[in-house]
């Protein structure tokens, strides 16, 4: 949630994650080097949710390129502790969802993103991990991913065979008998 203005191109649909903001003790808040170089990277956001970022830039993001994209209500960094107890847990509230964690919108979407047919090396780049191991979490098998391969299958063998089925053609009789 440390993104300024600038890492954001709406008119592409991307994000560029360039830095990370961490609490370290006896120092604060302090924006630091994402934890590995595939933590930098450049994500593509669903068109879906573009104009309604495009309004929350416009009204309440910090000012200039460097200006933070979600700021607190001192017009600093969010503070997880602070974000949590004062907006999160209202929202949830707001809008009749379960309680559920704020990183659990990171697991949501890598999951759906899997769902969506993305694989373990387009995972890891949206995350940003260099090992398969996290993209690996988010493979979830569900009855309908497995309905919708078997109809890709389904597709992809009947546009072989014609919309016969290979008994089927190999019941019929030589032709060049």
């Amino acid at each position: 949630m440390a993104a300024a203005r600038r890492a954001a191109a709406l008119d592409a649909g991307t994000v560029r994650v360039e830095r990370q903001l961490m609490q370290i003790t006896g120092k604060g808040l302090v924006f630091t080097e994402p934890k590995s170089a595939a933590g930098r990277r450049t994500v593509v956001i669903p068109e879906l949710i573009i104009e309604d970022l495009r309004e929350h830039v416009k009204d309440f993001t910090q000012g200039g390129d460097k200006g933070l994209i979600f700021a607190g209500p001192d017009d600093g960094p969010l503070r997880n502790t602070n974000f949590n107890r004062r907006v999160w847990t209202q929202a949830l509230q707001d809008t009749g969802l379960p309680k559920i964690h704020f990183h659990d919108l990171r697991h949501t979407g890598n999951t759906l993103a899997a769902s969506a047919g993305a694989s373990i090396r387009e995972l890891m780049e949206r995350m940003g991990h260099s090992s398969t191991r996290a993209a690996m979490i988010y493979q979830h098998s569900t009855d309908e991913r497995q309905r919708e391969v078997a109809r890709k299958l389904d597709d992809l063998a009947r546009g072989a065979l014609g919309e016969r089925s290979g008994t089927q053609r190999a019941r019929e009789p030589d032709e060049a008998e």
